[in-house]
């Protein structure tokens, strides 16, 4: 049991990976925009896509919309993380800030749970693009259990 959350710790990050990348099997828009998960440790998870021409918007810059997905995407599994199997979660909040416009050749993503609770999970993201960071988000995501 993790004493701040009072929800069971996964058994090994072997574990721990085999069962979100099982949840990734129904992230039918994760995959249509070509976004994977690289790294998937308990309470953080980063992701990457390679840039190409459907990402741009029409100043030829990443598309925010894709920027925000990223941020939601890593934020939201950092979350799932932390909750049990069979327990899921979905974004209640979701804050942007756009630092600077994405112009290069990869977007990586970075997540992780700030404050993990019973019910709400406070989570933050940033967005890279190449070695900038471009985005900067904050979410909450709301502890959805088995009815």
């Amino acid at each position: 049991m993790n004493s701040e959350t009072n929800l069971p710790a996964p058994a090994t990050s072997t574990d721990l990976e085999t069962r979100i990348r099982r949840k990734l099997l129904g992230q039918g828009f994760m995959h249509l925009i070509g976004a994977d998960l690289t790294v998937i440790t308990p309470g953080r998870v980063e992701a990457e896509l390679t840039i190409a021409s459907q990402h741009l918007q029409q100043h030829g810059f990443t598309h925010g919309g894709l920027i925000a997905t990223l941020a939601d995407l890593v934020a939201g599994f950092a979350a799932v993380t932390l909750v049990p199997e069979g327990v899921g979660v979905v974004t209640s909040d979701l804050k942007i800030s756009y630092l600077h416009p994405g112009v290069g050749q990869r977007l990586r993503a970075i997540g992780w749970v700030l404050k993990p609770g019973r019910r709400l999970h406070f989570c933050e993201a940033e967005v890279w693009c190449d070695e900038l960071m471009i985005a900067k988000a904050s979410a909450t995501m709301a502890v959805i259990e088995p009815q």
